[in-house]
């Protein structure tokens, strides 16, 4: 049951922000994106896949939307080994700006019922249920 609520909250979570996002013709992974950029300039496309829970192919095509929209740089050849590291351009910095501001709302309206203490736990708890689904099997 906590399985299928946790889904359904998903799912009307993105909805939401796919729709806020629209206007400013950005999706919720190419905000997630930018997001993960501004907390670690220079990801490579596996980290940035791994945190916008989408796959590497997926990531290639949206840094290559986004590339081309002048929000994020990338150079054509990777300096050492294979990783081509992404970084956010001034435009990309505006753009995740004006996302944040379309986003937040919809953060603070999905938890406006529970009082400080109830999102305190909320998030503790979430936090053990992702380490026990991530510790290796026994």
């Amino acid at each position: 049951m906590i399985g299928y609520q946790l889904k359904h909250l998903q799912s009307a979570l993105r909805s939401h922000m796919d729709e806020a996002l629209r206007p400013i013709g950005l999706s919720t992974p190419q905000y997630a994106c930018l997001e993960l950029l501004r907390r670690e300039p220079g990801a490579s496309n596996s980290e940035l896949a791994r945190g916008a829970f989408v796959t590497r192919q997926t990531m290639s095509t949206l840094l290559r939307g986004l590339q081309d929209r002048g929000f994020v740089t990338r150079p054509a050849k990777a300096s050492t080994g294979r990783a081509l590291p992404t970084t956010l351009t001034p435009d990309g910095e505006d753009a995740l700006d004006q996302a944040m501001l379309r986003v937040e709302p919809i953060s603070a309206l999905m938890v406006s019922s529970l009082d400080e203490t109830q999102k305190n736990n909320l998030g503790e708890s979430l936090d053990l249920c992702i380490q026990a689904l991530d510790a290796p099997a026994p």
